[in-house]
């Protein structure tokens, strides 16, 4: 599946959120982060978040598309991530 996770976080967690999304999903953009997971990935990177995150102040919204061929994505202005810098 492919996911793209959206959020608003408090500036002390925001952090600790981008590195653990890291492991499994690309940064795009500030509080964008996308990528191909796998079910079980996806149950990682839920729960870690729901652990990282305080569900009364933060807001966590995730996109689930079968595939990315079945996202359209149009793109203005310039990235900020480099992702030829991308391992």
């Amino acid at each position: 599946m492919y996911v793209i996770a959206v959020y608003d976080i408090a500036v002390e967690r925001i952090d600790a959120v981008r590195k653990f999304l890291k492991q499994f999903m690309l940064w795009k953009q500030n509080s964008v982060f996308e990528g191909e997971l796998t079910k079980a990935e996806f149950e990682r990177v839920k729960m870690g978040v729901k652990e990282l995150i305080n569900e009364d102040e933060d807001y966590v919204i995730f996109y689930i598309l079968r595939d990315e061929k079945y996202l359209k994505r149009v793109e203005l202005g310039e990235p900020k991530v480099e992702l030829g810098n991308v391992i």
